[in-house]
This record gives structure tokens, C-alpha cells and sequence, in this order.
């Protein structure tokens, strides 16, 4: 400020004074005009260059990174894949040893019991009996005409009887054998029915293997696209990270939950057994401390007992033989048990503080006998069969959080991946916008200096564009490539 005051020739006219200083100040910006865009070109580029230069590098760098989590999220979908084959044809090869190498001793049953089945058919053919000698007889005597002799009425009679004799043995024969052939047949029905069972049975695990051979070749089809780095592949795996992240997140949120209520379950009996006035670092109450490691610990032996029994796989614990992982098992589960019982013990001794608590305020407000006639109620018992419920149940619930851990870690790294590579390449776009906000700053102050010169400017140019002068040039001179170069310096 002393400097500008200095500078005001007229302390009494200061407009008169600044716009002296002006025209006095304009030949100095005018002689300086070239230097100065030399200056601010300088300056811009400065500021302008490195910023290009990180824009680029940041836009590299997510193109790495996004081969790098493609590599990633490549390897991680063949390896699931190739579980899934494994299990699939681990699957079929049970179901073969179980079930379908019997099959060549049952089809050997079956063809016994077929050939058995067309013999006993072939007995069960009805065969018409071959017609008796006597026949030809009796048409004899048949073509005997009628004499009124009584001897031959009292043959053709006996005749009669006799046949009508043989015909009713016959029937009877007939219908003895008819029979037989019909408790044949009936004898048939266990077998079919067991034969039908049989081959339904068999029908089903055809059915079951054409199955598993439809996944197989599902899973191989998308192991090939996944081996080919195909974009549907990527695009698949990647949704399904997403999904998979979002669902193992609304677990473990749920599972947070479940901490909580657990936490305040058993904070309270806590304060009273390590003391409810002890701190530990600044404002956190012992008791908070030693609730949070109970729950923690119960979360750990939750994640042991589901890494020991196979279901997850966050330890390498491939190299320990089964009969540790035994082990490992059983000392899981016991302390989890009795860490289980241990909550149970803390939920009644937090509902038992609870009725001293309440009955202590009633006896100061002189309600001692309201206090124990609500003590001798079964209602008080609900909720301590809840909260002992709640104190056994809890921790077991919270050992089942380490399979969606596991989820949320596999899949959080494509998930975060993707947010980096999203996350860098915004930064690079920013860098270039700013990058070209400061050229074109650059080029707007050239302009601002250019106007406030602007009347010298318009004089040179007056000047250069006089007819003699330019007709004088020769094409191509020196001359007119000076004039040009003038010229052309009022553009930045």
C-alpha cells in the first residue's frame, strides 16, 4: 500500500493519476510484451506439464492395475471352476462305485430271470388236447339209422353217459391246468415289481450322472472362456464377486449385530466381576475390554472349528494330517462350549443384578413387599430363560461368521480392486482437466496483456500493414517473415 501511494503523483486526483501511470506504464508493457509471453508460457507449461505427465502415469498405472486384478480375478474364477469339476466328477465316480458297479451282476440276474420268464410263459401256453379215438366210433354209430331195436337205444345211452362223463373229467382237467398257468403268472408279479423298481432305479442314477456330465460340461465351457480371457468371462466372475461381496457383507453385518446384543449381554455382569470404575486407556471401562475379548475369542475357535472342519479356508492347514485336525476339532468345540457356558453363567448373574438393582430401589422407596411378592414371579423367569437361551446360542452363531469372512475377502479384493481402479483413473481425469484449465488460463492471460497494450499493439500494426512496405517485400523475404513472425506473437 505505501508502494501504490508512492506511486500517485496526484494524492488529490487519483483517477488523473492512474491513468498518467498508465500511459506511462504501457511502452514498458509494450517493449516487455515478448519477454513476458516467454514468462507466462514458461509459468503455465511449468504448472501445465506435470500434471499431463501424472495424468498419463495414473492412467497407466490403472491400466496395470486393471490387468493385475483381471489376472487376479482370472485365477481365482479357474481355481473355483476347477473345484467345482473336481466335485463333480468326485461325485460321478461315488456315484459309479456305488451304485453302478453292480450292474453286469444284475444284468446277469435280469437275463436269468427273462430266460426263467419265457420258459414258465411257454408252460403257461394253452395246448387243445388231441381228440380221442373213440370219436370215430361214435360218428359210426351215429350213421345208424333208427330200428326201434332196444339193445341199440341202451348202447347209444351208455354211449351218452360215458361221454358225458369224459367231457365233465375234461373240463375239469382243463380247468386245473387253466389254474396252474393263472398262479404261474400271479407268481410272476413280485419279480416285475422288483424288476420296475430295479430299472427305475437305475433310471435314476442315469439320470443323476447325465446330470453331473450336463455341469461338467458347463463348468469346462467356462473354464475355457475363463482360460481364454474372454470378456464374458470377466464380466460374469466379476458380477458374481459383486453379488457375492454384497451378500457376505449383509452377513457379517448381521453377524455385527449379533455381537452387539452379545456384548451387552454380557457387559454388565462383566463390570461387576473386574470392577466397573476401572479404565484402561482413556474412557474405555475394563469390563468393555473384557466383553469384547470374550466375543472376540468365541469368534476365533468359531473360525478354527470351521477352518478345522473343512468348510473354509483361510489357514493352511493342508500340511496337519486328519488326526490333528481331529483334534483340532474337539479343543475347538470345547472351548467353545464352555465359553457358551460361561455366557450362560453371566446371563443369570446379570438378571440376578438386575432384581437386586430393582429390588434395592424399591426397598429405598419403601416397597420391600411389592419387591418380593415381583421376585417370587414366574414372569421374572421368561426373561432369564431368554437370556440364557441368547448366552448359549450366540457364540455358536457367531463361529458360522467365518464362511462369510472368507467370501468377503475373496471377493473384496475384485470388489476394492475395481473401486482403486475407478478411484485412479477419476484422478487422472482430473488431472487432465485441470491440466488444460491451466493452458488455457495461460492463454487467457497473454490475451488480458495483449488488450491492456492494446494501442501499441494496433499502431504496429497499422504500420506493418501499410501497401508500400508489403509491395516493397519480395515473397519469402526476411522481411516479411519477421513481419509475420510479429504478427503472429499476439496469439500465445
Amino acid at each position: 500500500m505505501e508502494i501504490l501511494h508512492a506511486l500517485i503523483i496526484w494524492p488529490d486526483q487519483l483517477l488523473l493519476s492512474l491513468l498518467v501511470l498508465f500511459f506511462i506504464a504501457v511502452p514498458i508493457l509494450y517493449g516487455a510484451r515478448q519477454a513476458m509471453h516467454s514468462l507466462l508460457r514458461a509459468v503455465f507449461r511449468a504448472i501445465s506439464n506435470p500434471l499431463r505427465l501424472m495424468s498419463r502415469w495414473l492412467f497407466k498405472t490403472a491400466e496395470v492395475l486393471r490387468e493385475r486384478n483381471k489376472q487376479v480375478l482370472l485365477s481365482r474364477g479357474r481355481e473355483e471352476v476347477s473345484h467345482g469339476i473336481n466335485k463333480e466328477f468326485d461325485r460321478v465316480t461315488n456315484l459309479v462305485e456305488r451304485d453302478l458297479h453292480g450292474y453286469p451282476a444284475l444284468q446277469r440276474k435280469l437275463m436269468d430271470e427273462i430266460t426263467r420268464i419265457e420258459e414258465e410263459f411257454q408252460k403257461c401256453g394253452e395246448v387243445p388236447p388231441p381228440p380221442p379215438e373213440w370219436t370215430k366210433a361214435v360218428a359210426a354209430i351215429a350213421k345208424i339209422k333208427p330200428s326201434g331195436d332196444g339193445l341199440v337205444e341202451r348202447i347209444l345211452e351208455d354211449i351218452s353217459n360215458s361221454i358225458d362223463e369224459i367231457y365233465e373229467r375234461v373240463i375239469n382237467e382243463y380247468r386245473e391246468s387253466s389254474k396252474q398257468r393263472h398262479n404261474i403268472l400271479k407268481n410272476f408279479m413280485p419279480f416285475w415289481r422288483s424288476v420296475d423298481r430295479t430299472l427305475k432305479k437305475v433310471d435314476k442314477d442315469l439320470g443323476g450322472m447325465q446330470q453331473s456330465a450336463a455341469k461338467i460340461d458347463e463348468q469346462v465351457e467356462k473354464y475355457k472362456q475363463i482360460h481364454a480371457k474372454s470378456e464374458m468371462a470377466e464380466h460374469s466372475l466379476t458380477s458374481s464377486s459383486t453379488i457375492l461381496f454384497v451378500i457376505s457383507l449383509l452377513a457379517i453385518m448381521i453377524a455385527a449385530g449379533g455381537a452387539f446384543v452379545n456384548f451387552w449381554l454380557i457387559e454388565r455382569p462383566m463390570s461387576a466381576m473386574v470392577g466397573g470404575s476401572e479404565y484402561i486407556v482413556g474412557d474405555i471401562q475394563a469390563s468393555y475390554l473384557a466383553a469384547m475379548v470374550i466375543i472376540m475369542f468365541e469368534t476365533l475357535m468359531g473360525l478354527f472349528l470351521m477352518e478345522s472342519l473343512g468348510y473354509t479356508h483361510l489357514f493352511p492347514l493342508n500340511n496337519i494330517n486328519n488326526r490333528m485336525r481331529r483334534w483340532l476339532v474337539w479343543i475347538s468345540f470345547s472351548i467353545l462350549l464352555i465359553l457358551a457356558g460361561v455366557e450362560v453363567a453371566l446371563a443369570v448373574m446379570r438378571d440376578m443384578i438386575i432384581s437386586a438393582d430393582i429390588a434395592l430401589k424399591q426397598e429405598l422407596a419403601g416397597g420391600g413387599a411389592v419387591t418380593k411378592a415381583m421376585a417370587n414371579s414366574w414372569a421374572l423367569d421368561i426373561p432369564k430363560a431368554a437370556q440364557m437361551i441368547l448366552g448359549f446360542t450366540l457364540p455358536f452363531a457367531l463361529a458360522f461368521v467365518a464362511i462369510p469372512l472368507e467370501y468377503l475377502i475373496h471377493s473384496g479384493r475384485t470388489v476394492f480392486g475395481a473401486l482403486l481402479v475407478l478411484g485412479i483413473r477419476g484422478l487422472g481425469f482430473a488431472m487432465r482437466f485441470i491440466s488444460s484449465m491451466v493452458q488455457q488460463i495461460g492463454k487467457g492471460t497473454g490475451y488480458l496483456y495483449d488488450a491492456i497494450i492494446f494501442l501499441p499493439l494496433v499502431i504496429e500494426r497499422a504500420v506493418l500493414n501499410r501497401g508500400p512496405r508489403r509491395a516493397a517485400l519480395p515473397p519469402g523475404s526476411s522481411g516479411e517473415m519477421t513481419a509475420l513472425s510479429k504478427h503472429g506473437e499476439h496469439v500465445l
